[in-house]
């Protein structure tokens, strides 16, 4: 079934869709009327719906069911990700929205290599936030990921301190992700992943000195881009992914255990 997010919360029998949405009911989709979708609004309320009514720019519903949206993690993941080169920050918005990260923030660390100008960095944010909604659209999540402006290392950092705990990976190895939590439930986590040339150690050090511990998940070192992808289910106690089993079976065979360093910091 369909999947779309709706930008107000939803008070009667019947909502209308317009823009995006509505064209993209009635152009791209083909959809007509009496055709089931799902709506989702800010509040986090997944509503069953079917096609009642279908004009120029706009798709109106009636409201069949509604509850609450259960596939969110039971964790607020915000992941700060150090703008590594040429497009992989696209891929990076797309798969870390389908897995369940709740917040996107692009920064520049010491040792970026890309290093875009206002201009540019406003527009590719723009269009972060467009794949981070098509994919919550495609992965059918409760919430779109926020992708903000682009920040630097040290403010990143600073921002940082709001989360119950910091994820920083880091390559020189350390303890094991679950040791670290020692059990806890953390609702809010901030995961810092560098770019291809990693982290300096005065970065490092930044985020050691306010608490921070490294761990690792094994003996390898993970791509920019892959690096926010297999340290994150670890973080969640609530399974909201649905895998298809020879999906899985290639997940197995690509990812075993991978050696990337994170330090937590506790708030």
């Amino acid at each position: 079934m369909a999947w779309f997010f709706t930008e107000k919360n939803i008070f009667g029998n019947n909502y209308t869709l317009v823009g995006e949405n509505a064209k993209h009911i009635s152009k791209v989709l083909r959809m007509r009327t009496g055709d089931d979708i799902t709506l989702v609004s800010p509040n986090k309320t997944q509503y069953e719906c079917k096609i009642s009514l279908i004009t120029q720019g706009e798709v109106t519903v009636d409201i069949i069911s509604q509850k609450p949206c259960e596939n969110e993690p039971d964790v607020f993941v915000t992941l700060y990700q150090a703008l590594p080169k040429g497009d992989k920050m696209d891929f990076i918005v797309q798969k870390c929205t389908e897995l369940g990260i709740s917040r996107i923030v692009p920064m520049i660390s010491a040792r970026c290599v890309s290093r875009p100008d206002e201009k540019s960095l406003k527009k590719k944010c723009e269009r972060w936030q467009k794949i981070a909604l098509q994919a919550a659209m495609q992965s059918r999540r409760g919430i779109i990921p926020e992708v903000t402006p682009c920040i630097s290392f040290k403010d990143a950092a600073e921002q940082t301190k709001q989360n119950e705990k910091t994820v920083f990976f880091y390559e020189m190895g350390g303890e094991s992700v679950r040791k670290i939590l020692n059990g806890t439930k953390p609702k809010t986590v901030g995961m810092f992943i560098g770019s291809e040339g990693g982290f300096e150690q005065s970065e490092v050090d930044s985020v050691t000195a306010i608490g921070g511990q490294a761990a690792t998940l094994g003996k390898r070192i993970l791509r920019a881009e892959t690096a926010p992808s297999p340290p994150y289910p670890l973080l969640c106690t609530k399974p909201t992914i649905l895998v298809r089993e020879d999906s899985l079976c290639n997940a197995r065979q690509m990812m075993p255990e991978r050696s990337i360093a994170v330090a937590y910091t506790d708030s």
